[in-house]
């Protein structure tokens, strides 16, 4: 009973995220908006982790089945992809190491933050 409350919690950040997506006017996706009002209502105290922590662990545990639909889908369009496969490799090497560099240096200057 603990976890489907923990995950009525979570759906309901859902749901609102999906209503925000739905009035607002912006290309932002819903789950971004409930996850920036989750964030939020935990940063506020509305909400303390303990309320959430249980499916918020078991979501994380299972988070690699989740991407299974999307690989299959990627499979499925691959005569969509093949002809700008090299495009979006380099995107994808590019952002990602864009995106290492600078966590990397974030994380160097709250650290020596941190010391100080």
């Amino acid at each position: 009973m603990k976890s489907l409350k923990q995950f009525a919690v979570i759906l309901f950040f859902s749901f609102i995220g999906e209503a925000l997506h739905a009035l607002i006017p912006l290309p932002v996706p819903a789950s971004i908006y409930g996850i920036i009002l989750l964030f939020l209502a935990l940063q506020r105290k509305w909400i303390q982790l303990r309320d959430i922590h249980g499916i918020v662990v078991f979501l994380i545990q299972i988070m690699p089945v989740l991407f299974v639909p999307a690989a299959a889908g990627l499979i499925k369009s691959w005569p969509v992809l093949q002809p700008a496969l090299l495009p979006y490799l380099v995107i994808t090497v590019f952002s990602t190491v864009a995106v290492m560099v600078v966590t990397g240096h974030v994380t160097q200057l709250i650290i020596r933050k941190s010391r100080r």
